[in-house]
């Protein structure tokens, strides 16, 4: 069995990796880390761990971890995670963060959009980002994984087999996102609050979203050229959930089957990504709580442009599930074991 802590447990992406990790075959949780729970058991945080998982939130403590853990899952705020990493390295563990902090290959960009000097450059050149269809290889290789954001996940994987073929026009792209507010975490804020939120939908950090470079990165990284794209999240009514839509221009005239026939091909026995065909979109609705992006993909051959929707659970494929994932590529076991549920449909 693979022993796995997670540092931040009792955050919504943190509970949600909890939820997963008990669901797997091959794991066995041996610490949860809060520092704002100390002491409580994390069923009785969340009552429907009852009788599943019932053991006590700690203090982190490295050694620890380092002792009881094979891999550490960390999930706490940027910057938080940079400063807690490198004496678990040091210490031998596989870790999986879930903060920017491990994403970019350059610190520059990093310290530019978060605001902040990076607290550890120097694992930079062993960190891999870790979305899986674009990196396995070098994940199953490493002991140090970024884990993706949300939004880049949909945005690239919908995104991918078109710039890999070079159909579309690099600096054409325009990305308008919608995500569910479990996106901002679970810290008490006004904004995000109940009468806030409902009934009402708007965008946020226009042109200045901290995802902007880390999509940029991998679509430089598959284009062999600097890219910049235009990207709009937008904060909607709902729990859970992410939609991606997104503009390029073509750069010849091709038909949506030549499109559709592309995709197939890039995501051939990827066991996460469902390609939708004839120009059917897909929904929030039917990722939910699950694992699975789904991708649509409309040639406009009126404006010459690809139009790509692509969903994903923001929790799950864009945090938890994905970081689930990843281990099990490190780990070199079955890359879906414990991930093989649908989602919900209600």
């Amino acid at each position: 069995m693979i022993r796995a802590g997670v540092i931040g447990a009792t955050g919504y992406a943190g509970v949600e990796l909890v939820r997963l990790l008990c669901m797997h075959p091959e794991v066995e949780i041996t610490e949860v880390v809060s520092h704002s729970f100390v002491g409580k058991r994390i069923s009785d945080i969340y009552p429907h761990f009852k009788g599943i998982l019932d053991i006590e939130c700690k203090e982190l403590n490295v050694e620890e971890l380092a002792e009881q853990c094979d891999v550490v899952f960390v999930s706490l705020p940027n910057g938080a995670s940079g400063e807690a990493i490198p004496a678990l390295y040091k210490a031998g563990c596989y870790i999986i963060d879930l903060s920017a902090d491990f994403r970019f290959r350059n610190p520059l960009v990093y310290e530019e959009w978060y605001k902040m000097q990076h607290p550890a450059v120097r694992l930079l050149s062993y960190s891999v980002y870790g979305l899986p269809e674009l990196h396995r290889d070098e994940i199953a290789k490493a002991r140090l994984v970024g884990n993706p954001g949300c939004y880049p996940t949909a945005t690239l994987l919908g995104l991918a087999p078109a710039a890999k073929a070079g159909i579309i026009e690099k600096n054409s792209i325009i990305v308008d996102a919608k995500s569910g507010v479990s996106g901002a975490g679970r810290a008490s804020s006004t904004e995000y609050s109940f009468c806030e939120c409902d009934e009402d939908i708007k965008a946020y950090k226009v042109a200045q979203h901290r995802h902007t470079p880390e999509i940029e990165q991998e679509l430089s990284l598959i284009f062999d050229e600097d890219v910049v794209i235009s990207f709009t999240p937008h904060l909607i009514p709902m729990k859970r959930g992410i939609l991606s839509t997104i503009y390029a221009e073509l750069k010849d005239a091709v038909s949506q089957q030549a499109v559709e026939d592309i995709y197939k091909e890039f995501y051939q026995g990827e066991p996460f990504i469902q390609l939708y065909e004839g120009g059917a979109v897909p929904s929030t609705k039917a990722v939910a709580g699950s694992n699975h992006c789904h991708i649509g993909i409309t040639v406009d051959e009126r404006t010459q442009r690809l139009v790509i929707t692509s969903v994903i659970d923001n929790l799950v494929k864009g945090a938890a599930g994905q970081a689930v994932q990843n281990m099990n590529i490190m780990f070199g076991i079955n890359e879906t074991a414990g991930l093989t549920f649908a989602g919900y449909y209600l």
